[in-house]
């Protein structure tokens, strides 16, 4: 299933515009637009919502006929704890997440003992922790965790962007990451040179317009063989001023969906 998620609206939900967007406006927008999936990933306020907030919410999405998967970071067991209790609010059935959280940087043997400790009650409860590959923990390693752990209930976010800054290339990821992916986050990048020629900048750009070979994730990991969810999501630099940022963020969107629905 294709799905937008909350890097797509990262500018529209942010304080440098004069309105931003709630998340029942994006749920609205998400199915004005005519896809049934949205990811909340990485949303701050979520963790301060009032038990109604998260109600109304996660009622908004049933009415609007929008499932949800959740995103934060962390593997802390209290931490996964408290967004399995959001996932039953909202009937999600995925949870992405990171190893390392701002104020937790577990070393491999201490990630497996929290993984361990929770992924019993994910399990029970049916639902997936997808720990999404980038540039702080090496692929290998990350692989080599779910593979000691050995739960159905435990795979990977593959994401091929951000390991570039570990110099680690995208291709080989998407063919190591291919059979333990539970959940995709769907962006193209591109390097670009900065001002004066010194140097490269590493960011977003359209669908289709960059460096990712998306072709070859999808004959290699087969999304849609597999029912495995496609998010979009974007790396868009501000564009000097909110309207524009904000136009080119829905642009982006827009084409992202058009590749994606091109290739099932």
């Amino acid at each position: 299933m294709i799905g937008l998620g909350s890097y797509a609206y990262f500018w529209q939900q942010s304080d440098r515009v004069d309105e931003p967007v709630s998340l029942v406006d994006v749920l609205r927008d998400t199915r004005a637009q005519d896809v049934d999936l949205f990811q909340i990933c990485d949303y701050p306020p979520l963790l301060s919502m009032s038990a109604t907030e998260i109600a109304d919410a996660a009622s908004a999405a049933r009415d609007l006929g929008i499932e949800i998967e959740l995103g934060t970071k962390g593997i802390d067991p209290a931490h996964l704890e408290t967004f399995l209790r959001l996932a039953d609010a909202f009937d999600a059935r995925l949870v992405r997440s990171m190893l390392f959280a701002p104020d937790s940087r577990p070393s491999l043997e201490q990630a497996e003992r929290m993984l361990r400790t929770a992924l019993p009650a994910y399990e029970a409860a049916g639902v997936t922790l997808a720990l999404e590959t980038y540039e702080q923990v090496a692929t290998d390693d990350l692989i080599g965790l779910i593979e000691s752990i050995g739960s159905d209930r435990l795979g990977i976010c593959l994401d091929p962007a951000n390991v570039v800054a570990r110099l680690e290339t995208p291709q080989r990821v998407v063919e190591r990451c291919a059979p333990f992916t539970k959940n995709i986050h769907a962006k193209d990048f591109a390097f670009a040179r900065q001002d004066g020629w010194v140097g490269f900048t590493y960011s977003g750009t359209a669908m289709g317009t960059g460096l990712h070979d998306y072709p070859h994730l999808l004959r290699t990991v087969r999304p849609d063989e597999r029912h495995i969810n496609q998010i979009v999501e974007h790396w868009l630099p501000w564009q000097g001023d909110p309207e524009s940022t904000i136009t080119t963020e829905r642009d982006w969107t827009r084409i992202t969906l058009e590749y994606l629905r091109s290739t099932t």
